[in-house]
């Protein structure tokens, strides 16, 4: 009885919350790959992603009324249109690796964008990097090699896409880092959004193929899953702190490997699984350094830099 006493008692504290959270966020995502998946690339992948987020515009109608109340001025809009560019090269490079590469490789991948967020705050923002964060850096590319293996094996088109998604991702991030703290949540999220659906609509209409309606239905769906994933992502941060929710990540790869292997008859590698630990380990160690010199975020949860 004392031993049941102890478990609720510990269900019951904000940190297994926080990881609860994260732990539906992660499923959340996955279904948002599994669903990019079983689309297939009869859509083309600047259309499909144009699809998502112009679908995705209706989720946002109730947060219109809030976003009204920010002013927005020329330096604003340059730096919304600036990060709409990197988000657009992203998603776009996202939805064609998907069709190119397995799904745990993407997971695995999709991994590096804190990694590019922390380079990148040091070459732009100026941010100090300590030796221990330089050795972070260090052993995240590291698994990134033990992933792709060149050399070893052929470094696919699919896997240079992933490279530049993650980098353009992180690009994004740092953008709405700034903006962030300027306007609300709200505008930073529809701006986002709307400039993205502009951006990507003439890389859409160059390679346009009518879309089916369970094509459709499914591309509805991702916009739904993955704007479930940013609320739960934020009930997770409110809930706990990063470092206690940024290791469940990891649980997304160990997800996406077996989908992969039950379901789409992707082989299981080793070594992506090994390389995608080595990132998230380093990853989980900068948000955990952060914390411990209480030093302001710069390093994002993985889930932050998603679509």
């Amino acid at each position: 009885m004392a031993g049941q006493k102890n478990i609720v008692i510990r269900l019951n504290q904000p940190e297994i919350r926080g990881i609860l959270w994260m732990v539906l966020t992660g499923l959340l995502f996955l279904g948002v790959t599994v669903l990019v998946k079983i689309l297939g690339p009869r859509v083309p992948a600047p259309e499909a992603a144009f699809l998502r987020y112009l679908l995705g515009l209706i989720l946002l109608i109730p947060m219109l009324k809030t976003s009204l109340k920010d002013e927005l001025d020329y330096v604003l809009w340059l730096n919304f249109i600036a990060r709409g560019i990197f988000h657009t090269l992203a998603v776009v490079l996202w939805f064609f690796a998907m069709t190119q590469i397995p799904i745990a490789e993407v997971t695995a991948m999709n991994y590096l964008s804190p990694v590019y967020v922390a380079l990148g705050a040091v070459i732009f923002l100026k941010e100090k990097m300590a030796i221990r964060r330089v050795l972070a850096v260090i052993f995240a590319l590291v698994g990134a090699l033990v992933i792709l293996r060149p050399g070893f094996r052929e470094v696919s088109i699919g896997h240079v896409a992933m490279m530049g998604t993650a980098l353009f991702f992180a690009g994004s991030y740092l953008f709405a880092k700034h903006l962030s703290n300027r306007v609300s949540a709200e505008t930073v999220v529809i701006m986002l959004s709307v400039i993205v659906t502009i951006g990507l609509f003439p890389l859409a209409y160059i390679v346009w193929v009518p879309p089916k309606l369970d094509e459709i239905i499914i591309l509805f769906a991702v916009a739904v899953l993955a704007t479930l994933g940013h609320y739960t992502m934020t009930k997770a941060f409110m809930a706990a702190p990063v470092t206690v929710t940024q290791p469940v990540t990891f649980l997304q790869l160990i997800w996406a490997v077996s989908v992969g292997a039950l379901f789409f008859n992707e082989s299981v590698d080793p070594f992506v699984i090994f390389g995608g630990t080595i990132i998230v380990s380093s990853v989980s160690f900068m948000t955990w350094r952060e914390a411990v010199s209480k030093k302001k975020q710069v390093t994002p949860v993985t889930h932050e830099t998603k679509l």
